[in-house]
């Protein structure tokens, strides 16, 4: 057999598999899953009135590790390996997401009068500003076995508007286990608890402080109230 007639039966064997469906070289994805945090369920404590004075808080831009800039929803190995599976992804950017999640969270906490997130309105006047800094949001997959852990950890301050000065800071960290490895909706919820979590620990500390301003007996005038040193919150036993 020449070597034309080699080449036109390897052709026609080529063609005949195609046809025959015997091939396929695609397969099917499975769907993109995008999840938003935000809606973990308040309890009756969160919408009880409080008797202090409401305050207006202003919320900075999110200081999150650049490892969490990214839709992908991250999950950390015990080798401190960061992995993402392409198909589980937030609906939007989480610096944005976290966000409006905390300002959502502790606009509903009482003595809590309204929460700006940046950038806010030029003329917009509040009694303190919350800078959250978030270094894990993530789930945590174990060593051996298939339940791992889902792992929050934020520092944040509280600052006065007028001359920025940090008049509180604290730590949140949250750990929620018994998480099914690849369970991302459970992931998603167990991190959006860990935002509720961080939201009632800043609210917490903004009403252990002293009004920023005091009226004066006799006029409509308000004077700012004295300041002590930084105060460092702690989270609730």
């Amino acid at each position: 057999m020449n070597q034309h007639s080699v080449r036109s039966l390897v052709t026609l064997v080529a063609c005949a598999l195609a046809s025959s469906g015997c091939f396929r070289l695609a397969r099917t994805s499975p769907p993109v899953e995008r999840y938003v945090v935000g809606g973990a369920m308040l309890t009756q404590a969160d919408a009880t009135p409080s008797t202090t004075p409401e305050l207006a808080i202003g919320l900075r831009r999110l200081d999150l590790a650049p490892y969490l800039a990214t839709l992908a929803i991250v999950v950390r190995r015990a080798d401190n390996q960061i992995v993402t599976t392409g198909f589980h992804r937030w609906a939007e950017a989480p610096s944005t997401g976290l966000n409006r999640a905390v300002s959502g969270y502790i606009a509903n906490a009482p003595g809590i009068r309204s929460v700006d997130v940046a950038p806010w309105p030029v003329r917009a006047e509040h009694d303190y500003l919350v800078q959250l800094h978030v270094t894990r949001f993530e789930g945590v997959e174990p060593e051996r076995g298939a339940s791992g852990e889902v792992h929050l950890l934020a520092n944040w301050e509280i600052i006065v508007p007028d001359d920025g000065a940090i008049i509180a800071r604290g730590v949140t960290t949250y750990r929620a286990g018994d998480w099914a490895v690849d369970d991302y909706r459970g992931l998603v919820s167990r991190l959006d608890l860990g935002l509720l979590t961080l939201s009632r620990d800043v609210v917490r500390c903004l009403l252990q402080l002293a009004p920023p301003t005091q009226a004066i007996p006799g006029d409509s005038a308000r004077v700012a109230v004295p300041r002590g040193p930084t105060i460092t919150c702690s989270a609730e036993p």
